[in-house]
């Protein structure tokens, strides 16, 4: 079964796109691949650093509702410790400046982030806002207030 679609404009801002195609990596993948955009061979990352990286993309989402979100590659993150400094990234649907990645070096050791580097996945999914209702009491659960580890280890 093929993955639903949706229209999104892509304003490639830096010639690094000129050599690689903005495209999923396999017919079932989900998340784009962002790459590493700077004029600079390499930047480096020491170890608990974080760097803002420019992904060298502008977007439009052109439907309603929805919103991007950039995700850690899971290879960069377990091979090289280099993370979403936030854990996720959102790109609210009316954004329209460059989309930046904030990496996080997780590791003990310096990390080298090449020009052109694959960085990060870009996911769009669908959101809601919410209609904010003040209310003195909400509604009980079985669950109630029951907070970090309530349900145990196992």
């Amino acid at each position: 079964m093929e993955p639903t679609k949706i229209d999104v404009k892509v304003k490639f801002l830096h010639q690094v796109w000129d050599e690689n195609e903005l495209a999923y990596g396999t017919p079932h993948s989900v998340g784009l691949d962002l790459r590493a955009c700077f004029d600079e061979e390499y930047i480096e990352i020491e170890p608990g650093g974080r760097a803002a990286i420019p992904s060298g993309i502008a977007i439009e989402m052109r439907e309603a509702g929805v919103a991007g979100f950039v995700y850690s590659r899971s290879g960069l993150g377990t091979k090289e410790g280099l993370t979403v400094s936030q854990g996720v990234g959102v790109i609210d649907p009316d954004y329209r400046g460059e989309i930046k990645v904030s990496l996080l070096n997780t590791s003990g050791e310096k990390r080298r982030i090449r020009r052109g580097q694959r960085i990060a996945q870009l996911v769009f999914k669908t959101c809601y806002q919410a209609n904010i209702l003040p209310s003195k009491e909400l509604s009980d659960t079985e669950r109630g207030a029951g907070g970090f580890g309530h349900t145990g280890k196992h």
